[in-house]
């Protein structure tokens, strides 16, 4: 049986010392018994000095460079032993109790390996938070979205998703996972650097028969895009190359079919950002393709070694039903 002494909090830092200040004391405060880490991914700021005089009883892990969120945590990982892994943003606000569900869903019958909590907007925080929100799921195309957050439509929390439930992908804004998973899964593909790979890690936990589930009895409030905004044309490149790339190497049949068609839109996602003046983001989207023909081979050889499994997703075109259908909730 698991107990919060069997969890280890393990937040990602670069140049974040404003954001540590900020959020580190909610994360001492409401977790007592758990082990806390920040791994600094080679920060330039004083985040280092700060949390070594200021956090005395937060234990420092320095990556010797910034491989970016897959990187950092797999290089990190390798030395923390708790059986179960909190990968924490530092942009985010726990609450009370806020452990105390995650460990009791941990303990049942369900045996889950991965876990996420309810996701609120610290900015607002009546409402679900993008990157997340009541919990991950994914179309026939790659596309991802969530309970309470379709594309840019997000949900007021009026308690609609107050429950515990499997889905297919949990956000790694606060992302639960057991220790032996993770290394079973050898980990994020550091290929990917930042965006996606949690998804990635899932959807092949989610291949291995590994279940993932949704605790809607705990809260966290997430600010997001506090490393990277989402007008960084940097995260348009990352969310479309990674998302193809992910697609490719885990989905289970028709994979050609599905890229073709994934490329399409995304293409009409290009011209789109033209209409609204954002050439950057439409160069971005070039540039993504352009990486994932560079890496094709080389997913496709990890596709070949890959277990594969079906109806994973939740609806054959979120674009469909979204745009078209005009669906705008779960």
């Amino acid at each position: 049986m698991y107990s919060d002494k069997d969890i280890a909090i393990v937040i990602l830092n670069w140049n974040g010392k404003t954001l540590l200040e900020q959020f580190l004391p909610s994360v001492l405060k409401y977790s007592e018994n758990a082990k806390i880490y920040v791994v600094d991914n080679a920060s330039t700021d004083d985040s280092v000095d700060f949390l070594k005089t200021t956090f005395p009883n937060v234990t420092v892990i320095q990556n010797t460079e910034n491989g970016g969120y897959a990187k950092g945590y797999n290089e990190a990982l390798q030395g923390v032993s708790e059986p179960i892994l909190c990968l924490l943003n530092s942009d985010v606000q726990v609450t009370e109790n806020w452990l105390n569900p995650i460990v009791e869903i941990f303990n049942s019958e369900d045996q889950p390996a991965i876990l996420q909590p309810k996701i609120l907007d610290y900015k607002d925080k009546s409402k679900f938070e993008y990157a997340g929100a009541a919990g991950g799921f994914i179309d026939k195309y790659g596309y991802p979205f969530c309970r309470g957050r379709i594309f840019n439509t997000i949900e007021e929390d009026k308690g609609q998703y107050n429950d515990i439930t499997t889905i297919f992908w949990a956000s790694g804004a606060c992302f639960f996972i057991k220790n032996e998973v993770f290394k079973a899964l050898n980990g994020f593909d550091e290929s990917y650097f930042a965006h996606m790979e949690e998804i990635d890690l899932c959807w092949r936990a989610f291949n291995r028969n590994y279940k993932t589930q949704y605790v809607g009895t705990s809260t966290v409030y997430h600010v997001g895009g506090a490393t990277l905004s989402n007008t960084n044309p940097k995260k348009t490149y990352l969310n479309f190359r990674n998302s193809l790339l992910t697609l490719v190497k885990n989905t289970d049949k028709n994979v050609l079919a599905k890229a073709i068609t994934r490329m399409v839109l995304d293409g009409l996602a290009g011209i789109l950002f033209l209409f609204q003046l954002k050439p950057l983001h439409f160069i971005a989207i070039l540039k993504a393709h352009g990486s994932f023909y560079i890496n094709l081979k080389r997913v496709l050889i990890e596709r070949k070694k890959r277990p594969k499994r079906s109806n994973y997703y939740k609806s054959s075109s979120i674009v469909w039903s979204y745009f078209i259908k005009k669906n705008r909730t779960f």
